[in-house]
This record gives structure tokens, sequence and C-alpha cells, in this order.
């Protein structure tokens, strides 16, 4: 029998969500590590065919969410990541690991700041699909689907407005919002690289696992929660990529 892949989950001080989003790995196939980043080093992902940074406030969020995290962990491991990344290798960012890919300039330049309704926003959220044929994250997910958010910085902004509409043009907005959730630009609410082994999220896929975890008792037809069928198609492609 092949040997699982291996997923290291990142965590910092203020991470919260590595729990849930170790058993929904868990749940797909994944044999996982939690690393605190005090034990990071250079050597810390041989082997390892996903890193991921799961949600929390790293460090407070006191100085811009994720700042803090980037700037600890590219002095723990420079720009090892991004070897990683080019090696084959496959990150997930989930809200706050959204904002740190975005620091660490793995995804395409934009910044995630406060709402516009300058409040913390914890509500169900209804996504586009925009990936299906080009990321192994959302090969398995419909057009539209479900997922919960949890933030007070989730509002993607780029330097220039017209940057937001390139990166729905280009295919890199891997999922916007239905709706105008907390302004972000185009209405994004997740990015991938040009690899598409790279994707970055406000939602939280891990709290969708399964068809209870939804506020409807009657929701869909589906066998799963719909952050089942993200971590699923990962899984699948991971393994199938070894």
């Amino acid at each position: 029998m092949a040997e699982a892949p291996k997923a290291t989950l990142i965590n910092f001080p203020g991470t919260n969500a590595d729990h849930e989003t170790e058993r929904a790995l868990k749940i797909v196939g994944f044999e996982t590590e939690m690393l605190p980043i005090s034990l990071l080093t250079e050597d810390s992902l041989d082997g390892v065919s996903l890193v991921v940074f799961s949600g929390g406030f790293s460090y407070g969020d006191y100085v811009m969410s994720g700042r803090i995290a980037k700037l600890v962990t590219q002095n723990k491991i420079g720009d090892t990541l991004r070897k990683f990344r080019d090696g084959g290798g496959y990150l997930l960012g989930i809200c706050n690991g959204f904002q740190i890919l975005t620091q660490l300039d793995l995804l395409p330049p934009c910044s995630l700041v406060h709402n516009t309704s300058g409040r913390f926003q914890c509500q169900w959220v209804t996504l586009k699909n925009h990936a299906a044929d080009a990321s192994p994250f959302l090969a398995q997910l419909p057009d539209e689907f479900e997922f919960p958010i949890a933030h007070a910085e989730g509002r993607l902004v780029t330097a220039d407005p017209a940057d937001a509409e390139k990166l729905i043009a280009d295919g890199f907005a891997a999922l916007t919002y239905t709706t105008d959730v907390n302004g972000s630009f185009q209405q994004i609410a997740g990015l991938k690289d040009e690899s598409g082994r790279v994707l970055g999220l406000m939602p939280h896929p891990e709290r969708f696992m399964f068809r209870e975890d939804h506020y409807d008792p009657d929701w869909g037809d589906a066998e799963n929660g719909s952050g089942h069928y993200l971590f699923q198609s990962l899984f699948e492609n991971v393994s199938a990529s070894r």
C-alpha cells in the first residue's frame, strides 16, 4: 500500500483553526504534522507534499494581518517555501493563512485589509468556482457552493482597482463571492498562483466537512459538506503527482 502524502501545518502564536484543519486533512487521507514556527527549519519540509497555513490571528494581527508571520518565516527558512513550490509542492492558506501567503509573495500581489463594515464578520457565504478546471483544490466542487467566513481583515484590495480586474481576466481569482460581502475588489474570495499548486482563500472549508455542519438541516443532496470535496480533490491530486 502506498504511503500517504504528508501535510505539515505551520503554526504561529495565535493560530486557532489548526486542529479543525488537521482533522479535515486526516479525514481525506493525509498524514499530518503540526509544526510550531519555533521548530521550523529549512529541512522541515523534506518528504512533505503539502504545507498549510491555518486560520487564526498570528501574533495577534497587531501589525497588519500576516506581516509578523511573514517576517519570522523568512528569517527561519528564507525562500524555502518558494523552492518547495517550484519543486512540485502544494501550499494552502486559509483566512489568516491566506494573508500570510500574500505577505510571502506566493500569490499575485494584493492586500487583505479591514472589511468595509468595520467589524468582524462571521457568516455563511456563497462562492463562485472559477478554477474547477485549473486548480487541484477546486476540481470536485460545483460552480457555486457555500463556506463560512470569520474575519475582520478579509477585504482583498490591489494597488489599482484595474489590477483586480486583471486577476479575474488572467484566471488568478479562483473564488469570488456572489454578493459584496466585505468590500473586496471584484468580490474576490480566493486566489491561486500560476502553477495552480498554491491556493489562498478567506472562507473556511475545514468548517464544512459534514452535512450536519450546515445551518440548513435539509441542505442539498451531497453526501458530504463542500469542504470535504476541496480536501478530497487536493488529496487525489497530490497523491497522483507523487
